[in-house]
């Protein structure tokens, strides 16, 4: 049996962990609409113990002039990976830095952090832009429910 032939690794790997994220215009700054992430595999350590945390993000975005691009959003999850923090700051870490790169709207992150010594944490932070107020919900005929 031939022997398997192992790929060899890139001179520079295509991604890597990185706290910056790149940002593009929002294709419909004249509407209110929400973009939604959806991070099922968040990583961080602990600060006490050094163990490994773990956490489901729900993002909700309601952008003004900038939406932050998918792919460095990944990387700068990727770069908590090695990091000691406790959870209620980096949940409102990862707010600010949203706030201070694209100045949303509004943006609000869900945290649930698994359990740890028999306890579950959820954190949740928002952000609403001074003055910005949602549009009232509209309920069609045959909705109500």
């Amino acid at each position: 049996m031939p022997k398997p032939r192992q790929r060899p690794a890139p001179d520079t790997p295509p991604s890597a962990p990185s706290r910056e994220l790149h940002v593009f215009p929002n294709p419909a700054p004249q509407r209110d609409y929400v973009i939604r992430f959806d991070v099922p595999e968040f990583t961080c350590l602990c600060p006490l113990t050094g163990q490994p945390d773990f956490a489901h993000f729900r993002i909700e975005i309601v952008p003004d002039q900038l939406c932050v691009e998918t792919k460095s959003l990944k990387q700068y999850f990727w770069s908590y990976r090695n990091e000691g923090a406790f959870h209620e700051k980096v949940t409102n870490a990862i707010v600010d830095d949203l706030v201070r790169t694209i100045r949303p709207r509004y943006v609000k992150l869900h945290a649930d952090w698994f359990v740890r010594g028999g306890i579950r944490t959820y954190v949740t932070a928002e952000h609403r832009q001074k003055g910005w107020e949602p549009a009232p919900a509209v309920t069609l005929p045959g909705a109500e429910a």
